[in-house]
Parts: C-alpha cells; sequence; structure tokens
C-alpha cells in the first residue's frame, strides 16, 4: 500500500503491469544494493587492521561462486528483460477486438475522431474496459502523445502513422500531455482523457453532433478522387482489390512481404512506387499534396470497414 501511494493512479491495464515491472526492479535492486553494503561493513569490521580475526585458508579461486554470481544476475535481467518486452509488445500488439480512434496532433492542439464521426479537440472519450487503439498522425512537427496515468507515450510523426493500443481500467478524467518539444506553446498542448463506462460512452458518441461517420466520409472521398474506378471488382484497370486489405499479408513486387496497416495504406496513396503489389503495374498517380490527413484517415476507416462492398458502391 505505501508503494502503490507513492506511485501515479494507474488509470489503464498498461499501467498496472509497468509499475509490478518498475516496483519489482526497486526491490530487485534494492537488496542487491543493501546485501552489498552489510558485506562490505562486515568485511570492513571484521578484517580491519586491527582485528584478529584468522585470514588463513584464504582462496584466491572459486570456480563455483564465480559461476554462480555470474549465472544468477544473468538469468535475472534475462526474465526482467522478457517481462519488459512482453509488456512493450502488447501497446503494439494489434488487436482485431479493439476500437481505433484517430488522433491528428498540431501546433498546438490534440484533433480526435471516433469511427461514427464524431470529432473533439482537446478531450478524448474512451470507453471502461473496453481495448482502444490509438492511431496518430501530425499536420506539422513531431508531437508526442502522452499519458502519464496510462503510462503509455508515442511520438506523432508528420508523413506517417503510428498507434498504440491500452485498455482502461478506471472511470475518470486524466491529463494528455505533449512530451516532445514542438514550439513555443508546447506547454499549453494539453488535453484530457475522458474514460466512461461503455453505455456512457454510447450515449456520448450517439448524441454527437450530426455528421457522416468515418466510414461514409471516406466512402464520398474514395469516389470523389477516382479510386473506385480501378479499385473497385468490376474496373476495367487491373488494380489490387483492396476488400478485406487491413492486416493481410501483402507480397510485393520485388520479393518482399509486410502486413497492411494503416501506414502501409497511406504510403500507397502518396508514394504508390514505394511498395509495389507483385502481379501489378506500378501505374497509380501520387495523391501527395491534394489529400489532408484527416480525409487519409477517413479513407482508411472506410477501407477497414466496408472494403469488401467497394464493388456494390455503397457506403
Amino acid at each position: 500500500m505505501i508503494a502503490a501511494s507513492l506511485l501515479p493512479v494507474d488509470g489503464a491495464q498498461s499501467a498496472t503491469r509497468l509499475d509490478s515491472l518498475a516496483l519489482c526492479l526497486l526491490v530487485l535492486t534494492g537488496l542487491v544494493a543493501l546485501a552489498v553494503m552489510v558485506m562490505m561493513i562486515v568485511f570492513c569490521v571484521r578484517y580491519r587492521a586491527a582485528s584478529n580475526a584468522s585470514r588463513a585458508g584464504a582462496r584466491e579461486k572459486d570456480i563455483g561462486l564465480e559461476i554462480a554470481w555470474t549465472l544468477i544476475p544473468l538469468l535475472l535481467f534475462l526474465g526482467i528483460y522478457v517481462w519488459g518486452a512482453i509488456d512493450y509488445a502488447s501497446l503494439y500488439r494489434p488487436d482485431p477486438a479493439a476500437t481505433p480512434i484517430f488522433v491528428v496532433a498540431k501546433q498546438w492542439m490534440w484533433k480526435a475522431e471516433h469511427r461514427n464521426g464524431r470529432r473533439e479537440v482537446g478531450v478524448l472519450h474512451l470507453p471502461l474496459g473496453r481495448p482502444v487503439r490509438v492511431v496518430l498522425t501530425s499536420q506539422d512537427v513531431i508531437h508526442s502523445f502522452f499519458v502519464p496515468a496510462f503510462r503509455i507515450k508515442q511520438d506523432a510523426v508528420p508523413g506517417r502513422y503510428t498507434a498504440i493500443g491500452f485498455t482502461p481500467s478506471r472511470a475518470g478524467e486524466y491529463q494528455l500531455f505533449c512530451a516532445e518539444f514542438c514550439g513555443t506553446e508546447h506547454a499549453m498542448m494539453t488535453g484530457k482523457i475522458v474514460v466512461m463506462p461503455p453505455a456512457e460512452y454510447a450515449r456520448w458518441l450517439a448524441e454527437g453532433p450530426r455528421q457522416p461517420g468515418m466510414a461514409q466520409r471516406g466512402f464520398a472521398l474514395f469516389r470523389s478522387y477516382g479510386c473506385s474506378g480501378c479499385h473497385a471488382a468490376g474496373a476495367s484497370v487491373h488494380a489490387p482489390i483492396l476488400a478485406n486489405l487491413l492486416g493481410r499479408r501483402v507480397h510485393l513486387q520485388d520479393g518482399r512481404e509486410l502486413t497492411a496497416d494503416e501506414a502501409y495504406v497511406r504510403d500507397s496513396i502518396l508514394v504508390p512506387r514505394k511498395d509495389v503489389v507483385a502481379g501489378y503495374e506500378p501505374i497509380m498517380p501520387s495523391f501527395a499534396g491534394q489529400i489532408g490527413e484527416e480525409d487519409l484517415l477517413a479513407i482508411i476507416e472506410y477501407i477497414r470497414e466496408s472494403g469488401h462492398e467497394q464493388s456494390t458502391e455503397r457506403p
């Protein structure tokens, strides 16, 4: 209880796991330091210059002792490394059940958009006990999405997408900061995370301003930019079908393989010659400078949710 009271409130499952790891490291290193100090004091007193303690039979070499003090710390450190690696990987491992929320950083604000199209600035509402995946990008410089109560920090980088996943475990309000110096008003780039019970969160989403959802808006953009003319099932142009693309393994022309995620779709739109799909010619034009980050996220959400319906041209 004393140790727990010294730590900030833990508002997510990731915080509980990372706190346990930090406390384990603190206890382990503290015990080692204490043992070394006790042994130093004992030996300094017992074998001081005026001591009558016997010094006969001192061994210059002890293989068993050397193996012990080498292997035991090594195994402890490897165990801690594996523990930390598992917790770290859990933040970035794709979870099909996670609710994607899209956040665009801009000097000096956080703009969020939910799947049904509800938007908010400086505030981010999340459902309690439900896995969430925050997809981040920046419109200008590098920012960093930092929520101390969740023990998470993820950079938002211009020109690419990053993501981090977590599960809120305690209802309430938490502070959001930018942890990367981003300009003169960096200290003012703060926000608020509001964690709500699932029923309240659903009501909050439904009560928002009436506007097209992300997938619906993405469908309109998909058609307006002429994407359906090539990527629909009945198109005359030989182009990849985008049905169920997100999360699928993609074979590329140069022999590489990758898993299609938001960053891959973004690059395919803005830099189409970067990762050409095997069996297709690099004929797609670049849309760099024509589509904004928020519109790109809407197109990606349309491909995620209704890519299998593109051939029927229904949102």
